[in-house]
């Protein structure tokens, strides 16, 4: 139902003319219509066409003469086309084109229809036109935003890698003179979010850049690939002076601080290069290999560099690693990642009183692979975060299956660093708090360490469902007291290393009894770990070692225990 001023408004409207209607609608619209008759030039309008446009005034829309002189030459020819040979399609057309005024440049829309008469000529055109400036500059922005990063500018990764492949073609056709795509990093930006704010590492981004692009010159090339990383393509580079360029890139960098709103930033650049078209065949390959060669200016610290030189060695493991990752992939889709069981035993008893999950991949035809061949890609590919999951599901699976099961479980150092990972595991925990009190979970002593508060809420979540809490290769990292105090965990597992070959080795007793002191002054029971001699049990017993783990009593079986 209307309310009373708008049953007003209906009735005014009611009693409207059609053709005032039709005038009120359009103007709505925003569009102006106008009768243009070629044969004197003169145009009517519906309304006054400077009003909706906002260029010049109503005098200079009265004659084709007029309004001809406000728009570009192209669409003056375009609109004198209409009158001496009409569309074939009917006779309809849309045009647009440029006004110009006093002011700012106006995009106007002009569609219509031409009335022809008898000797096949038109003799009046019929249309509207309206302003679609707003419109064109969203087209433009868009267009602009396809091929540029909006932060700072330059080339975004596509268009540099584009631009990357002309250059490479050129020269394989042409044997221009050689070049070299630079990828330079931005070091430790994740230091500047931190300690600044993300303000004020946007803004050590944009001026990185401007700096690189003074640099590299008018002919280089310069566009941002990532966050923290510029590309660079350097004309007229070769192999033999592509350090020498690299090293002003950096020094460039480096000789002024970055002033911003946080105050002044000291920044420097890492540099991975490669030379073209030598050492690369496409863009791909390029964008590819200069990241490599910055993985390694990187493995040297802050400001460094690395070109890109061939290895075979380097390919082999590159290849292997892609090789096994995907072996890790379709093992987690095809239900191929399995537990071992590793029993760990009671000191005084030799009874074993739980089992450590251990990960492994079972191929297809049946071979089982170990944790050493796939873990340490699995860190380096990120994978390690799904390993932990499943990991997680099978164990909690195995627990349900069997009420007497006490397992263990190690947590990666990637997933302790990962708020969200860790979250999610806490969640699964709490879909399964009547298995979770026989559950032990292992953080490996630097994990714990990365972030002590996160792990200190971890490990007070995990225990308050039942679970304990173990240190993993517990001596191996650097531990302080207050800091295995505040982790309140309830074991520790003496690092495999310093336990092996102990019977033979002074300095390893003193160490692993010093450890076993620390953990009994703090109330924690102790594992010791890769357990491989009856010396070695001896010692460990004489120690006060509680539990056991190792060779000498078992080893990783598929197998599931309970079953024997």
């Amino acid at each position: 139902m209307f309310n009373r001023r708008q049953a007003n408004s209906v009735q005014r409207l009611a009693e409207l003319g059609e053709e005032e209607r039709l005038r009120l609608a359009l103007a709505a619209s925003g569009d102006v219509v106008y009768d243009w008759t070629p044969s004197d030039g003169r145009i009517a309008w519906s309304s006054d066409p400077s009003a909706h446009l906002g260029v010049g005034e109503l005098a200079h829309y009265e004659s084709d003469a007029t309004f001809h002189r406000l728009i570009d030459h192209d669409a003056v020819e375009a609109r004198l086309r209409l009158a001496l040979t009409p569309p074939a399609d009917g006779g309809t057309f849309r045009i647009e084109y440029l006004m110009h005024g006093a002011g700012a440049p106006v995009w106007v829309e002009d569609c219509g229809v031409c009335l022809v008469g008898q000797n096949g000529q038109t003799e009046r055109v019929v249309g509207t036109v309206r302003n679609i400036t707003e419109r064109k500059q969203r087209e433009a922005h868009l267009e602009w935003a396809a091929s540029y990063d909006e932060m700072t500018g330059h080339l975004n990764r596509m268009r540099l890698r584009e631009r990357l492949a002309q250059n490479l073609e050129m020269k394989a056709a042409a044997e221009r003179e050689p070049a070299a795509y630079c990828v330079a990093a931005i070091d430790d930006l994740a230091v500047i979010n931190e300690t600044y704010g993300f303000d004020v590492a946007d803004e050590v981004i944009v001026a990185i850049g401007r700096r690189l692009a003074d640099a590299v010159g008018p002919n280089g090339v310069v566009g941002r690939t990532a966050g923290n990383k510029f590309g660079l393509i350097l004309e007229r580079c070769t192999a033999e002076n592509m350090a020498e360029r690299a090293a002003a890139l950096r020094e460039v960098v480096r000789a002024r601080v970055v002033p911003t709103r946080g105050g002044a930033v000291s920044v420097s650049v890492s540099v991975g290069a490669v030379a073209l078209p030598q050492e690369a065949r496409n863009s791909q390959e390029a964008m590819a290999r200069a990241e490599e060669a910055l993985d390694r200016a990187k493995a040297h610290g802050r400001d460094n560099y690395a070109a890109y030189s061939h290895s075979p060695q380097r390919e082999s493991l590159r290849k292997r690693t892609v090789a096994i990752g995907d072996q890790i992939i379709t093992a987690l889709s095809e239900n191929r990642v399995v537990l071992a069981y590793q029993s760990i035993v009671d000191a005084k008893t030799s009874e074993a009183i739980a089992h450590e999950c251990l990960v492994r991949i079972s191929r297809p035809e049946g071979q089982v692979i170990a944790a050493g061949d796939f873990i340490p890609v699995a860190e380096q590919l990120g994978l390690v975060r799904r390993l932990d999951r499943r990991v997680l599901e099978l164990s909690i699976a195995a627990l349900k299956k069997y009420r007497g099961a006490r397992l263990s479980l190690n947590v990666s150092g990637m997933t302790a660093s990962d708020r969200p990972t860790l979250e999610a595991f806490v969640a699964y925990l709490e879909q399964h708090t009547d298995v979770v009190p026989r559950l032990i979970v292992e953080l490996t002593e630097t994990a714990a360490l990365i972030d002590i508060e996160e792990s200190m809420r971890f490990v007070s979540r995990v225990r308050a469902m039942g679970a304990k809490v173990a240190i993993d290769d517990f001596g191996a990292g650097y531990t302080s007291f207050r800091n295995l105090q505040a982790l309140k965990v309830d074991m520790v597992k003496i690092d495999g290393s310093f336990v092996k070959g102990m019977a033979d080795s002074r300095d390893n007793q003193i160490f692993v009894r010093t450890l076993v002191d620390l953990a009994k002054n703090f109330n924690l029971e102790t594992v010791a770990e890769w357990v491989s001699d009856p010396r070695e049990v001896d010692i460990l017993r004489a120690f006060g070692v509680d539990y056991l783990q190792g060779f000498y009593f078992s080893k990783p079986e598929i197998q599931e225990p309970w079953t024997n």
